[in-house]
């Protein structure tokens, strides 16, 4: 039994090298509302309209709200939709989502945390950012929560809502690109739900990609990209992301009318969103690319199959 204890122990003790790396993966960090350390003084809670008091508070504490002096708190209604997207019913009633935004130091980027994720139900913290990038949105910490299942749609409202609160003018219509882009990028991720090719982290890293190739077209030709141009720059990144035999063709004119628009606004050509993007990009490839890869490269996970083997084997041994 002795024996057996110490060569179980000295396996457990060697696996520790084979599983940290699989954890090494880039998080943020979240809002400490417990000092008031921000560049705008305050980090700001923009609640859904259509929470009650009682709620209201329920979702500070679910975005960890310790001090409700230590944030600017405000609501975002259906008149905000209407007035930053021109669009929806104004409906104030289905406002549930919330965020808690932190404006960061320049070079930060955009880091979005759904801190409700079961109740947060279509859209990801990559779709969030990718949207928020769109609009004009940079070097932000946006907490995300609420309190039931929502699809979390009008959260990117309450962003515009904290920007505009902050004296921070985002362009109406590059926010309303960024509503479509949102719209475009969750329909088609809903649609593939089902589908185990399909993975979410790197369809959104193939959306990066397009918006990248697209403004470097632009400052290569000092001119827009033709319609072919983007469909096959939208090809090229779904190969990239082993994506070109999951997504349709329906889907693929879905995104190439998208991008048709998405490339008549400023932010084609912008320095901010290229800097963005290169931070959003790194985050999805440290979070969901490179850990895994290395790991395979490095043939850590041969030598995890081979521990579990170990351990097996010296259980056998036991009773041998």
């Amino acid at each position: 039994m002795n024996k057996f204890k110490q060569k179980v122990s000295v396996l457990i003790a060697a696996s520790g090298m084979f599983f940290l790396p699989l954890t090494s993966v880039h998080a943020a960090d979240g809002i400490d509302t417990s000092v008031v350390d921000e560049a705008w003084g305050l980090p700001t809670y923009v609640y859904g309209g259509g929470l009650d008091e009682a709620q209201i508070q329920e979702t500070a504490d679910l975005l960890g709200i310790d001090d409700q002096n230590n944030v600017a708190s405000v609501d975002v209604t259906g008149e905000d939709l209407q007035n930053y997207l021109n669009t929806g019913s104004g409906n104030t009633a289905s406002m549930i989502s919330s965020v808690l935004v932190q404006r960061e130091d320049a070079g930060e980027g955009v880091n979005v945390i759904i801190e409700t994720p079961d109740d947060i139900t279509e859209i990801t913290e990559e779709q969030y950012a990718n949207a928020a990038i769109t609009a004009g949105v940079e070097d932000v910490t946006i907490m995300v929560a609420s309190i039931r299942p929502v699809t979390g749609e009008s959260a990117l409202t309450g962003i515009y809502k904290a920007f505009d609160v902050n004296g921070e003018d985002l362009d109406q219509d590059r926010m309303e690109v960024a509503q479509e882009e949102l719209e475009t990028t969750n329909d088609i991720a809903q649609e593939n739900a089902g589908n185990e090719e399909f993975d979410t982290s790197r369809f959104d890293q193939a959306i990066v990609e397009i918006k990248q190739q697209l403004a470097e077209l632009r400052e290569r030709q000092d001119e827009l990209a033709t319609r072919e141009d983007i469909e096959r720059i939208i090809n090229e990144a779904l190969e990239n992301n082993d994506l070109q035999n999951v997504i349709s063709q329906e889907q693929i004119d879905q995104l190439l009318a998208f991008f048709e628009r998405y490339q008549q606004t400023g932010a084609i050509d912008s320095q901010q969103v290229k800097e963005q993007l290169e931070n959003l990009s790194n985050n999805l490839r440290d979070r969901f690319g490179d850990a895994w890869q290395q790991a395979e490269d490095s043939g850590v996970l041969d030598r995890i199959g081979n521990f579990f083997r170990q351990i097996v084997e010296a259980i056998r041994g036991l009773f041998n």
